[in-house]
């Protein structure tokens, strides 16, 4: 059975946009379940983890660092056949205040420590959906700023260069869905059920996975 590693943050996580505690989609909803529903012989393996960046650390939400804790997963899942990675969302923090080219940097670090376990042509980097433009409010998440909008905005066509640098396969995360208008940074279910459909056809395209 081949395993597929899917390494992000919220968004890979489920989180249900506006909850508070945070809630997660259920098997089913979320977007990792239904694409390992389309397999007949792979597991998805779920890493997401709220809050999780590229290189950046949270010292009061410790264990975020992307780089840090991935390559623990791809040794404790060993082996892995194929990983997908979309990072980056959260670096747009005002409390980072980076550029896009900046958390390019991070999201090159990462691509360096799956390169040591995959081919490129296994990897697929996935550059986030862009915030939405009120997400900034008070009463949504005001640890983005108006900046962290046009930030996530930008990280579309850096990773896409990034891409094309490491020979990795990419999907643009905004070409597919839109943050929720609830809280302007999660997927809603039905986002969920459309990027499950857009990963499953470029894993079939470029991997040669059999469903």
């Amino acid at each position: 059975m081949k395993q597929i590693l899917a390494f992000g943050d919220s968004n890979t996580w489920g989180l249900i946009p506006g909850s508070t505690p945070y809630e997660r989609y259920p098997w089913g909803v979320r977007w990792t379940s239904l694409l390992q529903k389309k397999f007949s012989d792979v597991r998805v393996i779920e890493e997401g983890l709220c809050g999780r960046t590229t290189v950046f650390e949270d010292e009061l939400r410790p264990g975020r660092k992307g780089v840090d804790s991935l390559q623990v997963m791809l040794e404790s899942h060993y082996p892995v056949d194929y990983a997908i990675i979309m990072l980056g969302t959260n670096d747009c923090k005002s409390y980072y205040n980076v550029s896009a080219r900046t958390i390019g940097k991070g999201i090159e670090k990462c691509l360096d420590i799956l390169e040591r376990y995959l081919e490129p042509q296994n990897i697929l980097l996935v550059s986030p959906m862009a915030l939405g433009e009120d997400v900034w409010h008070e009463e949504k998440d005001p640890e983005f700023s108006k900046e962290s909008v046009n930030v996530s905005i930008k990280l579309k066509e850096v990773y896409r260069s990034i891409a094309d640098k490491h020979g990795v396969n990419f999907l643009a995360a905004s070409d597919v869905v839109k943050a929720s208008p609830i809280d302007d940074e999660h997927m809603d279910a039905e986002a969920h059920r459309k990027f499950a459909d857009a990963v499953y056809n470029e894993l079939i395209a470029s991997a040669r996975i059999v469903a």
